[in-house]
């Protein structure tokens, strides 16, 4: 059995790194989420100025709208394919976009009505994607599965409120955890990326989770909704430390920079992302390379 370790003893040791504000407080809208970063340094949110748009910030801050979403859609969670391209959660149309980089061209690679609401997405090496979608009005979710070519799945439903989700480094596994519940789940891929043999992987006792982020050497980073807080979990289940952020209401994370050892943290109440760097690069970035 994993250990189950509570959220009031990670919350006893913080670690030392400081947080700054990459953009200013305002910059986005409260609904920034998804954050990505790319080959180039350049970090992609959701909601840039206003909803329903995707914004693109530099490595000095700068930042400036990328793309316009179709009319009804307003995106949630980023990932890269292998490819460059950049999908996209799109809660209120029920699809997953795909955004040709070099055009900035949107198309639909997936739709499905059954959705409640694509939230965030995980993507492995091969291009499977996997999506959280959570029923937040009766603290409910599903987990769905994507092929590369679009053909959907559903994985599973009946489950509590599902957000942050996320590979394991090691191609393994994939973590989902449900906000509401504050519980994370892991499940063992197949050969095909398929999730079952789904574990109790951590509990906590208090505040709400949200976007999650592995790095290079398995950790998994836990964004804390209310808490201020990003919990870092070993890939045996055993919290390792909290980094402190300056805003209280972190909605998700990635790993980006030079070494991809900046992690950027989306802030819903103060439409600002924040960074520090972390010990270990990023699990995506580690892809990349």
């Amino acid at each position: 059995m994993f250990a189950m370790l509570c959220a009031l003893c990670a919350m006893s040791t913080t670690s030392l790194a400081q947080s700054r504000d990459l953009v200013a407080e305002g910059t986005f809208t409260q609904g920034v989420e998804g954050p990505v970063a790319d080959k180039a340094g350049n970090l992609y949110a959701v909601n840039f100025a206003e909803q329903g748009t995707i914004g693109r910030v530099d490595a000095q801050g700068n930042a400036e709208l990328f793309v316009r979403l179709p009319e009804g859609s307003v995106g949630n969670g980023l990932r890269f394919n292998s490819r460059g391209q950049l999908l996209v959660a799109d809660y209120t149309g029920h699809n997953i976009l795909l955004i040709e980089m070099d055009t900035r061209t949107v198309s639909v690679l997936a739709h499905q009505l059954q959705m409640h609401q694509p939230n965030d997405i995980a993507i492995s090496a091969n291009d499977i994607v996997y999506a959280s979608d959570p029923d937040w009005a009766n603290n409910s979710g599903q987990l769905w599965m994507f092929s590369p070519s679009g053909e959907v799945t559903l994985i599973e439903s009946g489950m509590g409120t599902t957000n942050g989700i996320e590979v394991s480094t090691d191609e393994q596994y994939l973590y989902v955890n449900e906000s509401v519940q504050r519980r994370i789940w892991r499940y063992r891929l197949d050969k095909t990326g398929v999730p079952s043999g789904k574990q109790l992987f951590y509990q906590f006792d208090d505040f709400g989770l949200d976007g999650m982020r592995c790095d290079s050497q398995g950790n998994l980073y836990v964004a804390r909704y209310g808490a201020g807080q990003i919990a870092v979990i070993s890939p045996q289940g055993e919290w390792v430390k909290t980094l402190t952020l300056k805003g209280q209401h972190p909605t998700n994370l990635a790993f980006g920079g030079e070494q991809g050892r900046t992690l950027y943290v989306t802030m819903q109440q103060r439409g600002a992302i924040e960074a520090l760097e972390a010990e270990y690069p990023g699990r995506a970035f580690v892809l990349s390379q």
